[in-house]
């Protein structure tokens, strides 16, 4: 615990030392433009922050705004900027990931997803251990796995053993077997989720993952599948219309055909978490959550760096302190 308390009172000196004049400075052009840009809700007091809403997932309870794995695991989609991914991994050092989780937990993100399995970057068990055990940190762990045909168990193990509280099909994993009619698959590892005692869920970027295991009668707890607008600057032109597992060198779409998404989830009955709700960065928070939240996702999987958790708390609890205008009821 001691350790905890020194790594606390360092955190709040940087973050005192290096305010958001310095941030400011260092803010690339386009950054400018967009912090510039009007902001049509307003701005609650800090303690506003506190209370995130949350919903229930089986016996496990979840805070509507999910801290997403990609950015500490040094993943970028990243457009044709070939640096993004290298820039990540030094950043998001051992230190500074601890320090994300503290930042989640004192806005009230309970949740964060990272991988089980290899990183190339982050070593997710010490990661956890470290949090819990020397910072005193109690965020919950949602594993995202990738098994393969020939290997259905060994990251499912993984995040049992390490105290995970559920898992799901990482999407591009998920895509590929309803493509090839390996359905089957991610019902056996669903299944083998639920023998470990976590809460099991499926992942997609194409509408047809949650379509196909609907119909093949697969009990997840949960879907996640991708949810965005197309109306953003660097979204793919008419001739990127390859789908999305086969299409890297054209990094810039999540969601092919988002009404399809809406429409269909209508229809599903089991909790939706959405992600890549800023199309990966290129749609602000006060849009994309909106538009998620209203279109029918319970929760959201949002990466976030340390210094945009706050206000996309704010933004989140903003979105949710009404009445939220959707036709899909609340399913967590």
């Amino acid at each position: 615990m001691c350790r905890y308390v020194l790594n606390r009172r360092r955190f709040l000196k940087n973050s005192s030392i290096f305010g958001t004049a310095a941030v400011a400075s260092a803010l690339s052009l386009e950054e400018k433009i967009l912090l510039a840009a009007p902001n049509t809700e307003s701005t609650p007091a800090a303690e506003a922050v506190k209370g995130l809403p949350a919903g229930k997932i089986g016996n496990v309870t979840i805070s509507r705004l999910i801290c997403g794995g990609n950015l500490v695991g040094g993943y970028a989609h990243s457009r044709d900027l070939v640096y993004v991914s290298e820039l990540l991994k030094a950043y998001f050092t051992e230190e500074k990931i601890l320090e994300t989780f503290y930042l989640c937990e004192e806005n009230g993100v309970n949740t964060v997803v990272l991988y089980s399995g290899d990183t190339r970057h982050v070593d997710t068990f010490r990661i956890l251990d470290r949090y819990w055990n020397e910072w005193g940190g109690r965020i919950q762990w949602l594993a995202q796995i990738n098994p393969t045909d020939n290997d259905l168990t060994t990251s499912v193990q993984k995040a049992a053993d390490n105290g995970a509280i559920g898992a799901f099909i990482l999407g591009n994993r998920a895509d590929e077997w309803a493509r090839s009619g390996k359905v089957d698959l991610i019902g056996k590892v669903v299944s083998f989720i639920k023998e470990k005692g976590m809460i099991a869920g499926v992942a997609g970027h194409e509408i047809q993952v949650p379509r196909r295991c609907e119909e093949a009668g697969v009990d997840p707890d949960f879907y996640m599948k991708t949810i965005h607008s197309t109306n953003y600057w660097s979204t793919r032109r008419p001739e990127q219309q390859k789908d999305v597992i086969d299409n890297y060198d054209v990094d810039n779409y999540w969601d092919k055909n988002p009404e399809e998404t809406i429409a269909y989830m209508k229809t599903v009955k089991k909790p939706w978490m959405a992600y890549k709700v800023l199309a990966a960065g290129a749609i602000r928070p006060e849009i994309g959550f909106q538009h998620a939240f209203h279109n029918g996702a319970d929760f959201l999987c949002v990466g976030m760096y340390d210094f945009q958790l706050r206000e996309d708390v704010i933004v989140a609890k903003n979105i949710l302190s009404g009445n939220v205008p959707r036709e899909r009821p609340w399913m967590a």
